[in-house]
Formats: structure tokens, sequence, C-alpha cells
């Protein structure tokens, strides 16, 4: 029957939201399809405004005709993107919800002619929708649902109870014979303890404060440091505070990191006297603390009090030598490798400042006395030279930031090394500059000679250097052969497998072409090479990977798209904007990976998240040089970057929408296992949800991105924090399933680590949040154990 009703208010505004929709994806779509992109969005708005005019003249056949609409763009979106939930959910929720809208009896009611066959079309084209829709909930594409075989029972060694090195082992294998904890009873895991150190951001630091700290374990005590370095050493079963050590770090904004990532330690032969109930000895056992203003500290374990006997009373200048000393532009936030004789130390170079900046240089210094025993420095002509006085290392020389790892049988430290800064162009380096940088540095720890190097990106243009400290480990090959190899994570997302006596590859790594172009005055590697074993894409992103939180700010994603020059990995930076995918935050980051080396098997968190460089020539506002009274540095990896003395400054962002959402579609962090006697990703899960990072505190998986790495144990599980939201997590090792999960009270930008004391395993992590993340800040550090037995 027929309603002879006037138009109504709710029809009108109903009708009004058709047409400015319609105007505003007509508009957009004409902008997108000029660019190359989808024609669906004309249609959408067209369609869009003829419905409009069907509501206003009150004929029923706005229904039908949206019925037709929705059935199209739920098919649209199947053949884009698949039964991906959150790929499809900004294609089809308002066009979903305004259908629905229209069957509502106050709009369909208010309609003539057909009203009932039209509102039976729609609710017929609702139905499929949401069955599309449930269907894609539960059958994600993106996920690889594999197991892998079952976990054997391992003897625990004798060291198992400890967790002595940032790695656990300074192989850096992040795996902890360990099983009290187990897949069978992790889902137990309560609280044991919660300590805070006290130490919060201040007004005075830069964004980029982090708390990224690995502790380690020695015998009853855990030695951990916070942002600003103050060393703590804290009963292991307890979390009681032992002793504090504060080094006062000199600090200020521009500093471009506060962070420390962890602490080393060393022990004499008296030490193991010590043990045996001995008077103990004044730093027989110590603690190596760097800091961030250009620091090396040496302190004794047991009280904290300074090592009088190495260098300047337990401090050692790492500024010595080094050109344009400025504090905060040469950083080692990562802990030393310690050898019997000798502590290898590298640092951080602030990135995209200038072409004056610090060396890169690594060094070997005397564990006991602090004296220097040698130096590399990757842009000297003789990276060996030890320079006088008057002299310095090379300015600006390849720098290595994250985690060494050493093998004590081969003495060889690994290094992973970054790119010559500035980043972002590289027309005026030289050959020198070229050879060591983005790749894997092997050098004999008690010489600091070359042993061989690997080049991972050849002209870095793309801040692709090694994130991560490398694993070592002795792999069984199809032949049945022992090789005793690296895994080398890269920002790229391959991994790359070398011999590491030699460095010969393992598995291939061919040369492919990649794009051309350079900016003026620049030049490009014509090849670059890409890992077999790799979490790099797959395919080229395109207009259907992104995303946004409707069709709206979709679209405007699909014209920024478009609008950058991409051209795939490696797409040269460029004036237009270039898309970095991978990009600039990388898919793997200091994290690393987590290998069990009895059962071969590797544990990965590779992270997706697009970045979108753009090179400013130099004009107004944009000098060459650094203003007067500039005291360098712009405390953040993000955002405006000066690149003084090249021809180019540069901005550096996440790819995001005018929401503030990234622009491809999720997911953007995930978890995963590679069995390493194949080579095969066996299976890989989306991890993290929204809760933390959404207005309302929604506890959607999506696959959130990451900073921090997994650690996994003889108990067949892992735990994992990293994601942006605030939680640690347990999974099963064989296959992925998530097994418990804990709320920190603050972000877990860190890697955790576990340990066994008074016959009690405890599982660790740092509560503390990253600034330039976003995360909530904090100063918690949280232990985890299993309840006592009643």
């Amino acid at each position: 029957m027929q309603n002879k009703a006037s138009l109504s208010p709710l029809l009108i505004l109903t009708a009004l939201f058709a047409a400015l929709s319609g105007l505003y994806l007509l508009g957009g779509g004409i902008w997108l399809a000029k660019l190359g992109g989808s024609l669906y969005y004309i249609i959408a708005g067209l369609v869009l405004l003829l419905t409009s005019w069907l509501l206003f003249r009150r004929r029923a056949t706005a229904l039908l005709l949206y019925a037709v609409f929705l059935l199209g763009t739920t098919a649209w979106a199947l053949w884009e993107v698949g039964p991906d939930f959150w790929a499809l959910t900004p294609r089809l929720d308002v066009t979903f919800f305004f259908g629905l809208w229209l069957v509502l009896p106050f709009i369909y009611r208010r309609l003539i002619a057909n009203g009932k066959l039209a509102y039976g079309a729609l609710s017929a084209a609702l139905v499929i929708t949401v069955v599309a829709l449930a269907y894609s909930v539960f059958n994600d594409p993106q996920e690889i649902n594999g197991t892998l075989d079952a976990a054997q029972v391992q003897p625990t060694d004798a060291t198992a109870a400890d967790w002595p090195a940032y790695g656990r082992t300074q192989e850096g294998t992040r795996y902890s014979p360990l099983s009290q904890i187990n897949d069978k009873n992790v889902g137990q895991l309560q609280e044991a303890w919660r300590f805070q150190t006290g130490d919060l951001k201040t007004a005075n630091d830069p964004g980029e404060i982090t708390n990224e700290v690995t502790p380690i374990k020695i015998r009853d005590t855990l030695y951990l440091c916070t942002p600003h370095q103050k060393l703590f050493a804290l009963d292991a079963a307890t979390g009681k505070q032992k002793w504090l050590f504060d080094p006062q770090l000199k600090f200020d904004p521009t500093f471009q990191h506060i962070t420390c990532r962890g602490v080393s330690y060393h022990e004499t032969a008296a030490a193991a006297d010590a043990a045996a109930g001995a008077a103990p000895a004044l730093c027989a056992r110590r603690i190596i603390l760097p800091v961030n203003d250009g620091r090396l500290f040496a302190l004794d374990a047991d009280s904290g009090k300074r090592c009088p006997d190495f260098a300047n009373n337990g401090e050692l200048n790492l500024q010595s030598n080094m050109p344009y000393a400025t504090p905060g532009h040469y950083e080692p936030t990562s802990p030393p490798v310690i050898t019997d004789k000798v502590i290898v130390i590298a640092g951080a170079v602030t990135d995209n400042y200038s072409n004056r900046e610090p060396s890169g240089v690594i060094r070997g210094f005397d564990v006991n006395s602090g004296k220097l025993l040698w130096a590399f420095d990757p842009g000297a002509k003789d990276p060996n030279a030890i320079p006088a006085d008057e002299h310095h290392f090379t300015p600006n020389s390849p720098n290595s930031w994250a985690p060494s790892a050493y093998d004590a049988k081969l003495d060889i430290v690994y290094l992973p090394m970054g790119v010559t800064t500035p980043d972002i162009w590289g027309g005026d380096r030289t050959p020198e500059m070229e050879r060591y940088a983005s790749g894997l540095l092997a050098l004999n720890a008690t010489t600091g000679k070359l042993v061989w190097f690997y080049q991972t990106v050849h002209h870095d243009l793309w801040d692709m250097d090694v994130p991560a400290q490398p694993t070592l480990a002795d792999i069984t090959d199809k032949s049945g052969n022992k090789v005793p190899v690296i895994y080398v994570p890269t920002k790229t997302g391959n991994i790359f497998v070398l011999n590491r006596t030699n460095g010969e590859l393992v598995v291939p790594a061919p040369e492919k072409p990649v794009p051309q172009g350079p900016a003026k005055g620049d030049r490009l590697s014509p090849t670059q090479p890409f890992s077999e074993l790799t979490f790099r894409p797959e395919k080229k992103l395109t207009g259907a990977d992104m995303w946004g939180a409707t069709i709206y700010d979709q679209l405007v994603c699909r014209v920024m798209f478009h609008s950058l020059r991409y051209e795939g990995t490696f797409t040269p930076p460029s004036e237009q904007g270039t898309l970095v995918f991978p990009g600039n935050l990388g898919m793997f980051e200091w994290g690393g990976l987590s290998v069990d080396t009895d059962r071969q098997i590797a544990i990965a968190n590779p992270i997706a998240l697009p970045f979108v460089s753009k090179l400013i020539p130099r004009g107004p506002g944009n000098p060459i040089e650094p203003p007067e009274g500039d005291k360098g540095g712009s405390g953040s990896e993000s955002g405006v970057q000066p690149q003084y003395g090249v021809p180019f400054g540069v901005t550096l962002n996440p790819f995001l929408s005018p929401f503030g959402l990234p622009c491809k579609q999720p997911a953007w962090g995930y978890i995963s296992a590679v069995d390493l006697k194949t080579n095969d990703i066996v299976w890989k899960k989306r991890i993290g949800t929204v809760r933390d990072s959404s207005p309302l505190p929604l506890p959607f998986k999506m696959g959130m991105p990451m900073l921090g790495g997994p650690v996994s144990t003889a108990g067949n599980v892992f735990f994992i924090g990293a994601t942006a939201d605030n939680y640690l997590r347990a999974f099963s090792v064989t296959n992925g399933e998530k097994l418990w999960e804990a709320r920190l009270p603050a972000g877990g930008q860190a890697t955790p680590m576990t340990y066994e004391a008074n016959g009690k395993q405890y599982v660790v992590i740092s509560a503390g949040g990253h600034g330039s993340f976003g995360t909530t800040l904090g100063d918690y550090i949280v232990a985890y154990a299993l309840p006592d037995a009643k």
C-alpha cells in the first residue's frame, strides 16, 4: 500500500546525506581516475546522487537502486581484496549502514511505488553483505595456518637459569632452555612482582624517548638500564632494589634518541673464586653501561661502585678523537659485545642532520683497563688506523647502532651496519663511505681486522640499514651436514642467511633490477639483492591496498597513493614524494629473531607500515647550512630532517590518512614461524589490537606495528610485547595459537626475557612505552610467574 504522507525531515536529511556523499565521491573519483585509479568511486557518486533524487521524490525505487549498488559494492570489494574483514570494512561500513537506515520503518514507509519489492531487495542485499563480512572474519587470507613438528624434550643446560646477555647468549638466539612455564600451563601466569624506576620523561627530553631495555640476569640479580641510563640492580626473585647508579646523562631536546637497550656483563677468573666462597674482589664481576652522551662505564656488579682501574675511575670517554663531538650526535644505545679481553662497542649517529657529523667508528677496548686496543673506521681509507691526538676519525662513517653478535670459537664479532648520513641523498658519498655500509660486518674481535663483509643494500637511499642483532646457529642442510650460519634480518623484510665463517650465501639472494631515476646529483645501483628467505611483500602495493575508517578517507588515501612516486621496493627518493615500502621503520627492527637451535626454527615478528619521503630542494626556509646557534639534531627520526650540506632536506613520515590512520590496509604487524631446515614460513598470524590507539577501547585484532622482539623457550611457548597496545602475550611455538595475555601498565616496546630464581621461572618485560611510537609512557618492570603450589 502506498503511503501518501509528505516528505519528512528525516527523509530530507537522508536524501541530503546521499547527495553530499555522492558529490564527494564523484569529485574525488574523477580526481582519482585522472591519476589512473579505480573508476568505482565515480560510479558510487553517481548512484548516490540518483538515490538522493529518488528519495526527494519519495520513490521506493531508491531502495531498489541502492540494493543493486550494495550488491555491486560487495562483489567489487571481494574482487579487490578477498575475504579480508578489515580490508572490506572501509568499503562496506558506511555503505551497509546507510542501506540499513533506508529499510528502517520511518524511512521506507515514507516512500511510494513498489515499496515491498524494493524493501525486500535491499533487505536481501544487506543479508548477503553480512554473510560476506561474517565469512571474512573466520577466513583471513593474510594468515598462514601451518603447524611445526612437535617439540622434543630437550635437556636443560647448566646456564639455563640465567639470561647473561642481551639476546641471552652473545649468539643472539633469544631462546631459553627453561620449560617450567610451558604451553600447557602458561595460561596460569600471574604477576609476581612490579618495580618502578622513577625515570620518566622530562620537559627537556626529545620526542624519541624510549623504554627498550631487555634486562640481563646473573646468579640472583637482574641488571637493567632506564631511558636516561640509570642502572638498577634488582633481586631476581622479588624485584627489590639492591643498588642504583646514575651516570648523570647530559641531554637536551636536540638528541635524536634517549634510550638504553641493555647492559653487558663480564667476570674474571677471580669471580669464580668469589662464587666458591672467597672474598669477592672489586669489579671481578662488572657491568658495562653505555651512555647516550658518549660515555661508557664499568661498575662493580655487586655494589654498583665504579671500577677504579677502568679508564678514568670507571668512566671512558667515547668522544675521544671524534669529529664534531657535539653531545647527542654520537649515541651508544645498545649493549656492547664482551669477550674475555675486549669490549667491542659502536654507536648511533644522528640521522639526516648534516654531512658533518661524528664517525661511526667501531672500537675495541681492554675489558679491564679501558685502553683502546683497536679501531675499525668504516669510512676511512685504512679502517684500522688509530688517529693521533691532533687527528680524528672519519666524519659521517657508516655506523652500527643495533646490538652485535659474537662467535667465541671463531673470535668473530658480527656488526649490523647502517648507512653514512645524510641517509636519503648520497650523491657525494665516496667509495670508502659505501664500502661497509648497510650490511653485515665481520671483524676479528681481538684485533679489529676485517674477516668479511656482506652488503644487503647497495647505495642505500632509504635508511635500509641492518637494524637488528643477527643470530648465530648451526643448521642441518638437506644433505644432513651441519652448516655454521648467521641470520641477518633487515628492514627490507629479507633475512639473509650466510656462512658465518666466510660470509658466503647459504640461502640464495640473487641480484634483481630495481627502479631507476635518481634525484638530481645522485645515482642508483641498477640491482639489489633479494633473499629467498623473506617476509617482503610478494607484490607491489596498488590502490586496492589503500585503507581508511570509511569510504571517504579511503578515497583520500587512494588519491594520495596515486599522487606519489611508487614503482615497488627501492623506488628512489624524489621531490614528488616517494612511497617507501617496506617503510623506514622497516619490516624488521631491533627486536630481531628468536631461534631455537635444537629444534631449528625461528620466531619472527615482521611489520608492514609504509612511509613517505619527500626531498625538499634548498631555498627560502631551507638553507644548506645550519642557522647560527643551531645545536644540531631534530629530536626525532620523522618529520622535517634538514640534511645540511647536501642539495636537499627531506620529510619522513608514516603514510597516514587525514584521520591519522595508516593508509595501507591492515595487518601492520604479524608473528610468524620459520622452519630453518627448509626455510619455509610455516605459520603467520596477525598480532595486536586497536585498544590503545582508537578513540574507543575496542579489542579488535588487526595486526599492529611493533617495536621489540620475541623470546622463545623449551616449553614450546614464546613471549612478545612490542605491539602498539599495552599487552604481553604468550603463543604456542607449534602453531601460533594465543595461549595467554596480560595487560601492561604502559607500552611494552621492549623484548622480554626469562630466567629461574629459587627454582621458579619468571618472565620479565619493561613496560615504559615509546615516545615517537605514541604508546603509554611509564617506568615499570613487570615479572610474571606460575602460582605457588598449595
